[in-house]
């Protein structure tokens, strides 16, 4: 198996992982946009963005940079790469972001956010995924000795930006947030670096 062909009823009888809908953050944090990422995202605009490439592109990987440069590098952004986590248990796949603390290491050291783009724009089919993901950093990061509560992870379709949370079970976000409030977005995703920096000084 492959993280994208897991479901929800899947994760929870192979690894006991339940899940359930719940509000994970109040959503009332707002971070400006610099003037180079409202340029970048008033540029796409204007551009047919309708591929997964496109989007990945255009869309996301401007905000992640932007998110990068606020935290003085905090994280690296792992697009595209192998998230070789158990391949006995099916947990090995191309993962279209992946956010981990900068150790400076070229290999992917321990993986702290995982972002999926939702294939057909079905976000519903990239949050299994990203679920999937989530357990996999777990027993990734827990090979190499680090243990995190909480592991958080963001479906998105470009547009639509859907979040969930893994501890002992899986959360998924009753909220969903939108491109056109990206100083929303970026709130919600400085809370989830916040978060890290407390657990990974």
């Amino acid at each position: 198996m492959a993280f994208s062909d897991f479901t929800f009823d899947e994760l929870e009888s192979r690894f006991g992982v339940k899940n359930r809908v719940g509000q994970l953050f109040s959503g009332n944090d707002r971070l400006g946009p610099s003037a180079k990422l409202e340029e970048a995202l008033s540029l796409a605009q204007e551009l047919p963005v309708r591929s997964e490439k496109a989007k990945s592109e255009l869309l996301v990987l401007p905000i992640l940079l932007e998110l990068r440069s606020r935290n003085n590098k905090f994280f690296t952004i792992y697009s595209g790469d192998i998230l070789n986590a158990d391949k006995e248990k099916g947990l090995v796949g191309e993962c279209d972001f992946i956010l981990a603390k900068d150790t400076g290491s070229f290999a992917i050291n321990y993986p702290i956010i995982q972002l999926v783009e939702a294939k057909r724009n079905d976000i519903d089919e990239g949050l299994r995924q990203c679920a999937a993901q989530l357990i996999g950093a777990r027993f990734f990061n827990e090979k190499k000795g680090v243990v995190l509560p909480k592991l958080y992870g963001c479906a998105t379709t470009g547009d639509d930006w859907q979040f969930l949370v893994l501890e002992d079970d899986l959360t998924v976000d009753s909220q969903k947030y939108y491109l056109n409030d990206v100083g929303r977005l970026l709130g919600v995703f400085q809370t989830i670096i916040d978060y890290y920096k407390q657990q990974l000084p």
